[in-house]
């Protein structure tokens, strides 16, 4: 007997969906409706990825470090609802690499927190910051949240490069390296997960950037600081139309 003459022939009650129902969906496949159902709850504007550098006190705790990111974040969040920052902050034992995604706005008010503390506080953990690159209106993002990992183990050339190469292609290779150890880790990591751990200098030791690196583009004059960032962020732009132009200009005498 088919389904739809017992179906016309039995009761009007509709069947029940038990939970044993659900169990025939192959894991796999939720994993990935959830990483979708992730994604589309997170890409609700324009999206921009921040490549950052900075110093960091020797005396300074690790925690401090990714706790303060983590308080500017709640804060930033409570006027730009749903503005997730994704990304990750990599702490070395006297550097940071930092990776951000999220809106405008969010990333403009994260500048603008350090850049308080830089001015008001002379001995504040997080120094010489310098913004390396900003990638805007990028299709989708390559972390599902927010990770810190502890480099605990100094990562060093044993020949540094940054004496031999050029800075072009020093920044060459610092974008490179962060794009494959993106990639990586957007493949590895799952929706939930507490992310790549302290352990990354044993599970993905080529991945990671050398800190010499790091420290030259901190020192580096070629890259603005968060302060001059801001400052050029809010300058007017002036567009000269065409209608504007007075051709040849008019005559002195």
């Amino acid at each position: 007997m088919s389904f739809s003459a017992r179906n016309q022939k039995g009761s009007k009650r509709p069947l029940p969906l038990g939970p044993h129902l659900l169990l025939q969906v192959p894991r796999s496949n939720y994993l990935h409706f959830q990483e979708e159902k992730q994604r589309l709850h997170l890409k609700k504007f324009l999206l921009h990825r921040m490549f950052l550098v900075a110093k960091i006190q020797a005396k300074a705790e690790r925690k401090d470090v990714a706790d303060y990111y983590e308080q500017v974040f709640q804060s930033v969040l409570k006027h730009h609802l749903g503005e997730t920052v994704t990304g990750l902050l990599l702490i070395y034992p006297t550097s940071i690499l930092h990776i951000l995604e999220s809106s405008s706005d969010t990333l403009y008010q994260v500048l603008l927190d350090y850049i308080g503390h830089d001015k008001d506080e002379t001995e504040f953990f997080i120094q010489q910051m310098k913004i390396i690159v900003i990638s805007h209106n990028i299709p989708m993002r390559l972390f599902m949240q927010w990770h810190v990992s502890v480099i605990k183990v100094p990562v060093m050339y044993l020949d540094d490069v940054t004496q031999s190469q050029s800075l072009k292609e020093v920044i060459t290779d610092f974008l490179t390296q962060t794009h494959k150890l993106s990639l990586y880790l957007c493949k590895t990591m799952k929706v939930g997960t507490k992310g790549p751990g302290d352990n990354l200098h044993q599970v993905a030791p080529d991945l990671l950037l050398p800190e010499q690196i790091i420290t030259y583009l901190c020192k580096s004059e070629e890259f603005m600081d968060p302060a001059t960032f801001i400052n050029m962020y809010n300058r007017p732009i002036h567009i000269i139309l065409d209608s504007e132009v007075v051709w040849p200009p008019p005559s002195r005498f």
